[in-house]
């Protein structure tokens, strides 16, 4: 495509999407570049505030950032990309309702990011839910409440023991941040019923490794677990979910039980939409990708976060950087920085950050955090966490907002309400026309 205005195609809405087009926003209002992002949802979602607004710290509007508001100068588009030409620098969109249509672009941004990476269990796809965006955490917070109410209305102990038997899967950041902070929720939430006491309910982390937030180090990830066990929490290391159909769980260590919450979080995987373009792929299916963000020989072709090998270059050992929102906000600055530099004829500079550590939530006053080599605990930690992630999520609208949120709390006590209705909403009115 031949154009005075040079076109940048921005594939994905999330970190490395959004981040990158906020970056070239001002060059397009000023004309001297065009940008479109496509993504099938309209907002980027905040991801490590989602066990916050699950547990009802953060109101789950305030973990989206609207993608049309924040970009203004640059083009939204609302659907999915099907397939990638870049032989012919085109690529195929699917929008919510009508066909599929062909977009061209001068210059490409692949970053499609990650989906859940799951394993062919049986009852997985019927029984569990996922942890990866709004929806999926406003519907965990309703999930748990709703399951409390019926233990407490339901006379049966073998359905009143299996409503209050919380499953997570995978101990990483996602399982055991949203595993700590509803776990708190619950037990929070229990002091108003009469019949429910913390101890009647039973909360499972399954870790098919033998540590759980590895990222924090070793030290750190065995106080999470002697922590978490204080609080009459199972962690399971070195065990497997094998089955999970109609909500009876086996794990590899034998034990069998029957749970209504189950939640898997054991980790992502490369979007599969890269296999429909021609980009070269690792055997991880991540496109190869030089230091400076271009996709591996290719012209005008730049990728970053999760969908991306990025060699870490502060690495001995030819490491790729791993796949988080630390390394994906900044690479996206940098390609933002590189696609405007080599509009204007300059070369690209390399991407380099070195991990500055890591910072995980508990619950409320409860945290871990490794920062520059130094370990942290308690109340500190769950101090640093905020304090960290309320200065990454973009624009200081959600900033002021999630720090409101924040403030209220002190004043006013938890939210415990469920709104377990809005997974069916039509429920009472298809009830009214059988009536």
């Amino acid at each position: 495509m031949t154009a005075q205005v040079p076109h940048i195609l921005v594939v994905g809405g999330g970190y490395v999407g959004m981040y990158t087009a906020f970056g070239l926003r001002r060059a397009a209002r000023k004309g001297r570049i065009r940008v479109t992002v496509v993504d099938p949802r309209s907002v980027m979602t905040y991801q490590p505030f989602l066990p916050e607004a699950a547990a009802g710290s953060v109101e789950p509007r305030h973990v989206v950032v609207p993608l049309r508001k924040t970009l203004k100068g640059c083009r939204v588009v609302t659907g999915r990309v099907t397939g990638i030409d870049h032989a012919h620098k085109v690529a195929k969109v699917m929008p919510e309702e009508g066909p599929e249509y062909e977009l061209a672009y001068d210059q490409i941004v692949v970053a499609l990011g990650s989906i859940a990476r799951t394993l062919p269990i049986p009852g997985l796809a019927d029984e569990a839910t996922g942890f990866k965006n709004v929806e999926e955490a406003i519907a965990l917070r309703n999930k748990v409440l709703d399951r409390l109410d019926v233990a407490s209305s339901q006379p049966d102990p073998a359905l009143r023991k299996s409503a209050l038997t919380f499953v997570f899967i995978g101990g990483g950041y996602a399982g055991v941040e949203a595993f700590a902070e509803l776990e708190d929720m619950a037990r929070y939430a229990t002091r108003y019923y009469d019949n429910i006491k913390p101890e009647d309910m039973r909360w499972v982390l399954v870790e098919a490794t033998g540590r759980i937030l590895p990222e924090v180090g070793e030290d750190l990830g065995k106080y999470t677990v002697d922590q978490l066990r204080k609080r009459n929490m199972d962690v399971k290391l070195e065990t497997r979910l094998e089955s999970c159909e109609k909500g009876h769980v086996i794990l590899s260590d034998g034990e069998e039980f029957d749970a209504d919450t189950i939640v898997w979080t054991a980790g992502v995987k490369a979007n599969p939409a890269l296999a429909a373009t021609d980009f070269p792929l690792d055997e991880k299916g991540r496109i190869k990708t030089l230091a400076n963000l271009r996709i591996e020989g290719v012209d005008d072709a730049w990728t970053a976060g999760d969908n991306a090998a990025v060699p870490d270059l502060t690495s001995e050992t030819g490491a790729f950087c791993a796949p988080n929102a630390q390394h994906a906000v900044r690479q996206a600055h940098q390609l933002a920085a590189n696609i405007l530099r080599v509009v204007d004829g300059q070369p690209p500079q390399d991407y380099k950050h070195k991990y500055v550590g890591s910072v995980a939530s508990l619950g409320l006053h409860k945290g871990v955090a490794q920062l520059y080599g130094v370990k942290v605990k308690g109340w500190l930690a769950w101090f640093l966490h905020r304090t960290y992630h309320v200065s990454r999520v973009p624009t200081f609208n959600r900033k002021a907002r999630v720090i409101l949120d924040w403030t209220l709390a002190l004043f006013f006590r938890r939210e415990v309400t469920s709104l377990g209705s809005l997974q069916t909403p039509n429920e009472e009115f298809r009830r009214a026309t059988q009536s």
